[in-house]
């Protein structure tokens, strides 16, 4: 997979703002008064939705993110800002209109599924007083920027004239439009870098089935030359993605398993605009996108996917190597705090590891077996001659990084440079620490970090020290 870490992109989003609100329940009986099921509702959630949560995804992957909108007066409207203030995102360039109800879906869930939706909303379009507003704001803004994303969920925000304006706008600044389209006439979107239909809002909107390999190429082709886009792009559900500029590719989708695509779209078009604001190309843009998508796709709701949860799932995979798991300080930081965030175990434990034996393997082996991800600290060469002596270490640190990685006891590896890892430990916040049995009545550093101290005995007669020693002796 490309790498994507340490990117953080700016990125604008514009377009129907939304709150998803979940009532989480579970079913035992049908109504004595109707033939429908009686949910005892146990909690409730709100979400962004619509462009909210493009943004969410915007913010989930690292991205610098900014809106631009037009909401109501209302209550839902505070809630929304609430939303957005809560993940960082200024909400400044949000017009409020008179009279206008921002939109909110409320999704009753039992058992993992839906039983019923309702909504309240205004859908009409914006008036031609905040359209003038949002344009003039964007013309000061777009320079800022290196992306932008249009969701248009048909809720009255991108008119035809606006969506026009912002693509004219956008172009004569150079920056790329990516839009999720709306309804079957996209000419409102003529001139973007590209749109993002799916197989039956592309059918529909050429009035052509889409049923094989020909239909599939006259459709795409089609929306690139009627619409003068610089890409044309067609998801394809399990299929994947289908793209094409001067010759038609399909990228396959994989997703391990599938239990809501609510939001999906929103994860495609926030993956594709971040990869590609970046500085990658379309082809790599779109894989991204593939395994983004096959995050979400495996959660309830409206969900985004982290770069490491995309990198996880490429692991998982086997689409990935070693590397993926050989992180930096901060990537080790960032990652530690996602995974207790999910109620994850960490284990950490830290060496030289140079020439690796079977007792390493058992080592390592049993500290895994003590919660849920082992982090290992790897001292590096620097560290290693340090404590060891001028001949040492055998192998440079990329290389034993390399191999331990590839173990599968292991998770992750990172290489620090102090004589001790307390630093490390104290940025990781590990609820073990697991040391050699050597360590039995001696202060382990470290120890004050952590919940829990494990103490694990070396194998008998294995060692580097040793494995040197008969190297050298020729045995």
């Amino acid at each position: 997979m490309i790498n994507l870490q340490g990117k953080a992109p700016k990125i604008l989003v514009i377009g129907d703002l939304m709150i998803d609100h979940y009532l989480w329940g579970t079913c035992n009986r049908i109504s004595p008064e109707a033939p429908v099921q009686v949910i005892n509702v146990q909690r409730e959630s709100s979400v962004l939705g619509g462009a909210g949560n493009v943004i969410n995804n915007l913010h989930a992957l690292g991205a610098q993110v900014g809106v631009m909108s037009v909401v109501g007066d209302c209550e839902i409207c505070d809630e929304l800002k609430a939303l957005l203030n809560d993940i960082k995102v200024n909400t400044n360039h949000l017009i409020t209109q008179k009279n206008r109800i921002t939109s909110k879906k409320s999704r009753i869930i039992a058992s993992q599924q839906q039983v019923v939706r309702y909504d309240r909303e205004s859908t009409d379009e914006i008036s031609q007083e905040s359209q003038t507003q949002l344009l003039n704001s964007f013309k000061n803004l777009v320079a800022n920027y290196d992306t932008i994303l249009l969701s248009d969920y048909g809720k009255g925000v991108l008119t035809f004239e606006l969506t026009q304006s912002l693509i004219t706008i956008a172009n004569e600044n150079g920056k790329k439009v990516l839009i999720d389209p709306k309804g079957l006439d996209y000419s409102k979107y003529q001139g973007a870098y590209l749109l993002t239909p799916n197989k039956k809002e592309a059918s529909e909107s050429l009035a052509t089935n889409i049923n094989d390999d020909a239909s599939l190429a006259y459709v795409i082709k089609k929306l690139k030359i009627d619409y003068d886009l610089k890409v044309s792009l067609i998801t394809l559900s399990e299929q994947g993605v289908a793209i094409y500029d001067d010759e038609l590719r399909v990228h396959p989708t994989k997703a391990r398993e599938v239990f809501d695509v609510t939001g999906a779209g929103d994860t495609v078009l926030a993956s594709l605009g971040f990869s590609l604001a970046c500085g990658y190309g379309i082809d790599d843009a779109v894989k991204f996108a593939n395994l983004a998508a096959g995050v979400v796709v495996g959660k309830i709701g409206s969900a985004t996917a982290t770069l490491n949860e995309i990198i996880e799932y490429e692991s998982s995979l086997n689409k990935s190597s070693s590397d993926a798991h050989i992180k930096t300080h901060d990537e080790i930081t960032i990652l530690s705090a996602e995974l207790r965030s999910k109620g994850k175990k960490i284990i950490f434990t830290n060496g030289c590891f140079d020439l690796l034996h079977a007792g390493h393997v058992r080592y390592l082996e049993t500290a895994k077996s003590f919660g849920d991800v082992l982090i290992l600290g790897l001292n590096s060469d620097q560290s290693v001659t340090t404590l060891k002596g001028a001949n040492r270490p055998i192998h440079t640190q990329s290389d034993r990084a390399y191999i331990l990685a590839a173990l599968e006891a292991v998770d992750y590896v990172v290489i620090f440079n102090e004589d001790t890892p307390y630093h490390l430990i104290k940025a990781i916040q590990p609820h073990i620490l697991v040391k050699g049995g050597d360590y039995a009545g001696k202060e382990v550093v470290g120890q004050d970090i952590v919940e829990e101290l494990k103490l694990v005995q070396f194998v008998n007669g294995k060692s580097t020290t040793k494995t040197i020693e008969k190297i050298q002796q020729g045995k």
